[in-house]
């Protein structure tokens, strides 16, 4: 399954719009995650925090598993295994009553993300590898980026409407649907969509993999550079309610516009940019991502409390810049980790890659908590700071990682090079 023996990929529109069901799925159920449990069992809510986290804790060996798999299978079949765990996971939830119960279905779902999440970017490389037209990966990770977070938004929207009533089946009700997303999107992939055959690809576990990557100090760099990145990615979201609550005092509806524009522009701006971000070098999109994030943390360690107008000029402008670098800053760095990647254990470097997301996700809330504690503006000033100190580090970073690497030529010139070299031998 997912493997096209004559070269060429397959089912590109059929991927998009699969990712999109996926997230689709997640976002239905992301504004529940606590809420939905507090409703349905009577599990208090300090256990049923630990229940969660523990279910979070145990997946962070997955990427190592899921890299290996994406090597010696293919990305795809892991894509699809992570999808049908979502959804046995989904619909779990609808029966649970207990906390046995809670941390069984969590556990399902929190290893289904993780295993999706460390093998779907080497699925859209792979298949940029044969895509039949002119896209690079740059392009094919920008457009796949926009089609998820319009389908976090859209779940996201369909579940405010759906559960404003509180009737237990209304919610068991939304995670029978976001199953049913994530079951679609795995039938989707299975069927429609292929991606060339490594023939190398059982070569890969012999000829690199962790041990090379533990050697690979650019490697390693590029994702410690990359934590900082995805730590400032999450904040928008994470701490953008409490600023409002208490340093800009503005209505909750405000924060809701704001994340609502900012998924909007995201999902709008996303194949625009991923079509010209093939022009530049990687390194140099990241770091235009990097200051844009450093101007934003500055921004925001000006909010407070004002005549509603101009606070909310401030947060829109901020929010502005905030976009702008998630837009370049998601396909350039994930096309510059598939690039500097070997490609027979590509799956293994990928998955690792997304250990900067997942530390991120661990320490976004200590981080801000923290130093919000202290001052209001401290955690953006950090921010601001770390991110400038990310940007010079990838421009150091630049000259050790492989030429090839830095900038792509389309898929269609890829292949007529490859064409001509085999016609030579």
């Amino acid at each position: 399954m997912g493997t096209d023996r004559a070269g060429r990929s397959r089912g590109g529109a059929v991927l998009v719009a699969a990712l999109t069901v996926d997230s689709v799925g997640n976002g239905l159920f992301m504004p529940l995650s606590l809420v939905y449990f507090l409703h349905l069992t009577d599990v208090p809510l300090a256990l049923l925090g630990v229940l969660l986290s523990a279910a979070t804790v145990l997946t962070l060996p997955v990427p190592l598993w899921a890299g290996a798999l994406a090597d010696r299978v293919g990305a795809l079949p892991v894509v699809v295994a992570a999808q049908l765990l979502q959804a046995a996971g989904y619909l779990a939830y609808a029966w649970v009553r207990g906390p046995v119960g809670v941390f069984v279905a969590a556990a399902l779902v929190a290893v289904g993300v993780r295993f999706f999440w460390s093998a779907v970017f080497t699925a859209v490389a792979d298949y940029a590898d044969g895509s039949p037209g002119t896209w690079t990966r740059d392009t094919w990770y920008a457009v796949s980026n926009g089609a998820r977070t319009a389908g976090l938004a859209v779940g996201g929207l369909v579940t405010g409407v759906v559960v404003a009533d509180g009737r237990a089946g209304t919610y068991r009700a939304v995670a029978y649907a976001a199953a049913a997303c994530f079951a679609l999107a795995g039938v989707l992939i299975a069927a429609c969509v292929r991606t060339p055959a490594a023939a190398d690809r059982s070569a890969g576990p012999r000829r690199g993999g962790y041990a090379a990557l533990a050697r690979d100090r650019a490697f390693l760099a590029l994702i410690g550079l990359n934590t900082v990145f995805a730590l400032t990615s999450m904040m928008l979201g994470l701490a953008l309610p409490t600023v409002m609550l208490t340093d800009a005092r503005g209505p909750a509806w405000l924060t809701s516009a704001i994340l609502a524009g900012n998924a909007f522009l995201v999902a709008l701006l996303s194949a625009p940019v991923g079509t010209r971000l093939p022009r530049h070098r990687r390194t140099r999109a990241i770091t235009l991502a990097a200051a844009l994030w450093t101007a934003w943390g500055l921004a925001m360690a000006t909010v407070g409390p004002g005549r509603l107008g101009t606070v909310a000029a401030l947060l829109a402008t901020a929010t502005l810049l905030f976009t702008v670098a998630e837009v370049v800053h998601a396909p350039a760095s994930a096309a510059l980790a598939a690039a500097a990647a070997p490609v027979a254990a590509r799956g293994r470097y990928l998955a690792a890659f997304q250990y900067s997301f997942a530390l991120a996700s661990l320490v976004a809330p200590a981080f801000f908590a923290t130093l919000y504690e202290v001052d209001s503006a401290a955690p953006w000033l950090a921010l601001a700071l770390l991110n400038a100190a990310g940007a010079a580090g990838v421009l150091a970073l630049e000259r050790h990682l492989p030429p090839g690497a830095l900038r792509e030529q389309p898929a269609v010139g890829r292949r007529a090079a490859a064409d001509a070299g085999a016609g030579t031998r």
